[in-house]
């Protein structure tokens, strides 16, 4: 069903894929937008769980295309040092694709948004804030059901090199 990555010897673990989901601290969520037209919207984000969950205002574009269709992809670029005098970047990325949707019940809705702030505000007092808007934004769940990551070329290379 998914298409195998080309450059197998540049593919990263799924160890590696979890430890960049788990560090980087944004990424871009592709749906399918008005019109059939592709629609990416930079997201933050955490990865709890083998999923991936964002929080959003109650309307606009990104909710009427999940509302719409429940498939999207999500990327994120961790590394991309450019080396000009190489014409390249040294980059590590990730790609999930799978299954999104609205959390409806209130209990998950609470746990995903405290999983959610943690990572972005560590150990701070976050109660009020969460009580304060928790009524005026959704908790997206991203499913995911297959992850690829990459990294370039010269960072193999690097590797190969340590492992002699």
């Amino acid at each position: 069903m998914f298409r195998e990555m080309r450059r197998k010897h540049q593919i990263l673990s799924e160890k590696e894929c979890i430890d960049i989901l788990n560090r980087a601290t944004s990424g871009t969520l592709a749906l399918l937008g008005d019109d059939d037209y592709p629609y990416a919207v930079p997201m933050s984000y955490v990865f709890y769980d083998g999923k991936i969950f964002f929080h959003s205002a109650l309307t606009g574009h990104k909710i009427d295309a999940v509302k719409r269709h429940n498939k999207a992809s999500f990327c994120v670029i961790y590394k991309d040092d450019v080396l000009p005098e190489k014409f390249t970047t040294c980059f590590q990325s990730v790609i999930a694709f799978g299954e999104i949707r609205i959390i409806e019940n209130d209990f998950e809705k609470r746990q995903a948004i405290e999983i959610l702030s943690e990572k972005y505000s560590p150990g701070l007092e976050k109660e009020n804030e969460i009580n304060g808007s928790f009524d005026r934004m959704h908790m997206i769940e991203f499913n995911i059901e297959h992850m690829t990551g990459k990294e370039a070329i010269e960072l193999v290379k690097i590797r190969e090199n340590k492992q002699i």
